[in-house]
Formats: structure tokens, sequence, C-alpha cells
């Protein structure tokens, strides 16, 4: 009856060790927070310089938490944040960059 107590959550998408890791979750929630904020203001032309550097800042944590990542629930979410701040941060590029004509007038 060992299984009883041990459920097999090997193939599940969350699957975790059991143990605490506060550093890659507190990562993956920025990466998270971060991306979607990017994503968000990406529709909105004015807010460029936000989306832009939101989006880059969300790219390099998102980065360092899939360096440091142990578990598949760890990587999940941080993929899901990565993808929407690379999105948000190309498209802020587009309309008008990370500094957007602050530099160079």
């Amino acid at each position: 009856m060992a299984q009883a107590l041990h459920p097999n959550v090997a193939g599940s998408l969350f699957a975790t060790d059991g143990k605490r890791r506060p550093l890659q979750d507190a990562l993956m929630a920025g990466t998270l927070v971060l991306g979607l904020l990017s994503f968000i203001t990406s529709f909105f032309h004015g807010l460029h310089l936000l989306t832009s550097w939101t989006g880059l800042v969300g790219l390099v944590v998102g980065i360092y938490g899939q360096w440091i990542s142990v578990t598949t629930r760890e990587r999940f979410g941080l993929i899901l944040g990565l993808g929407a701040a690379g999105v948000g941060f190309l498209i802020g590029m587009a309309h008008g960059g990370l500094f957007g004509g602050l530099i160079g007038r």
C-alpha cells in the first residue's frame, strides 16, 4: 500500500519533487507578470517604452529562471511568461523601441 501514501505524479504536467523552491517560484511568478504586462501593453502604440522594457526584463528573468529551474511545473510557467514577454518585447521594439525618441533628438 505504499502507492496510497505516494501518488504517482511522474506523468503530470505539474509534477514536483515535493521540495520548496522559493527562488524558482518567485522567478516564475515574476516572468509571468512581466510577460503578461508586456503582452497587454503591446496593444497600445503609445506604451512602447513600458512594453519593450518589461518585455526585456521579463526575458532576462525568465532565461535565468530556466537556467536554475528544477521541475516541469517551473519550466512550464517560465515558458508561458517567456513567450508573452518575447512577443511584447518585439512589438514594443517595432513601435518605437527601448528609448523611442528620447535619445537622439
